[in-house]
């Protein structure tokens, strides 16, 4: 064997050994831990907190200290959140690339939720946009919970006085993401044929009455059972998906937005227009690995050699965007669908009925 060749074989092994190092790590679960007393004087609060990877058994309720109201930021008293896939996808730790980012073994964050509508309690130093007594909703980590906090130039928006707490929790990231990939991604207006593959879905609902909004014409696929519900949103056309398979058809579309990744990227193509744009806004699993992500590896790959625009995108919660869905929830615009409502004590089973694939609209937790 030549010495170049000596190299290049210990070059091999030595990225085989990392890469199988890495993947042991990314991939071993710590046992969960008891929770620890809370410190000494410490004001606490109820919230769901998870303390190892897993399913939603993990996911407890625990007395945790109350968080504050520091420079810059207000604290916020939960009065509704709501569950999205995102929740479930931290629980697990999966897809494990991103375990990368949010803990190996275990999550450095034990505090799970995101969406939330509630009453501001206090304001940090500089605060001038919330005061205390505004009902607001947004977006903040660890929304299972009594308490969150957020930055005032961060994502979060006055509350419709004409929604509820449970409505405004159902909105921010299923109809930021459906606005996103309708206006930013999708480039959608008036008079466009829109295909949404998941229309039944948090997103999906959120973006027929948003692709309503803007003028097109809307295409929703689901099940048969939610036929009529799609419909009252605003669906032009439905489709079953257990009795026709869209792709096969002879209906082209300018847009597509798939929700759920029941067909491959080439299978879309065939039914968008030779401009039109396909957007993924989410995805099946693909495996404990990349998951969804599949779908934007997919999209790379894919939309450099073809004329249509494909592509894959994650949305990005701010106040601008909230602000604007606020004022449409207002003026009586853009309506939540709620499937079913939970208590915080009952958050392992909402987190359990979503992952499960089949709620209508959105999932809602109350919070006293």
């Amino acid at each position: 064997m030549t010495r170049r060749s000596k190299v290049l074989s210990a070059v091999l092994i030595f990225v085989v050994a990392v890469v199988a190092a890495l993947a042991v790590t990314l991939s071993h679960n710590t046992a969960c831990t008891a929770a620890p007393q809370p410190p000494a004087g410490a004001t606490l609060m109820k919230a769901i907190a998870y303390r190892c990877y897993g399913s939603p058994d993990v996911a407890r309720l625990e007395s945790l200290p109350k968080p504050t109201a520091e420079q810059g930021r207000i604290l916020v008293k939960v009065r509704a959140a709501s569950v999205n896939p995102l929740d479930w996808h931290y629980l697990r730790g999966e897809p494990y690339i991103m375990r990368m980012s949010v803990g190996t073994g275990a999550p450095k964050d034990i505090r799970l939720g995101v969406d939330f509508a509630g009453v501001v309690e206090a304001v940090g130093k500089g605060v001038t946009r919330y005061k205390p007594g505004d009902e607001i909703f947004g977006g903040a980590d660890g929304s299972f919970g009594e308490y969150v906090t957020v930055r005032e130039a961060g994502s979060a928006a006055l509350k419709p006085a004409n929604m509820t707490f449970e409505q405004a929790a159902a909105v921010p990231i299923a109809a930021i993401t459906a606005l996103q990939a309708l206006r930013d991604e999708g480039k959608l207006h008036a008079g466009q044929k829109v295909l949404i593959n998941g229309a039944s879905g948090g997103v999906g609902t959120f973006a027929i009455q948003l692709a309503r909004h803007f003028g097109a014409e809307v295409t929703a696929v689901c099940s048969e059972r939610n036929a009529a519900l799609v419909r009252s949103l605003g669906a032009d056309q439905v489709i079953d998906y257990n009795r026709q398979d869209v792709t096969r058809g002879l209906q082209h579309y300018d847009l597509i937005i798939d929700t759920v990744g029941t067909h491959t990227i080439n299978e879309f193509r065939r039914v968008l227009t030779p401009q039109g744009t396909l957007v993924i806004a989410g995805a099946a699993s693909a495996g404990h690995w990349i998951g969804g992500l599949s779908g934007a590896l997919q999209a790379m790959i894919v939309s450099p050699f073809v004329s249509q625009k494909v592509g894959f995108f994650l949305a990005k919660l701010n106040h601008d965007d909230l602000d604007y869905l606020g004022k449409l929830m207002a003026d009586g615009k853009l309506v939540p669908v709620i499937d079913r409502r939970y208590t915080l004590a009952e958050t392992a089973e909402a987190l359990r009925y979503v992952e499960a694939g089949h709620s209508r609209g959105k999932v809602v937790i109350a919070i006293d």
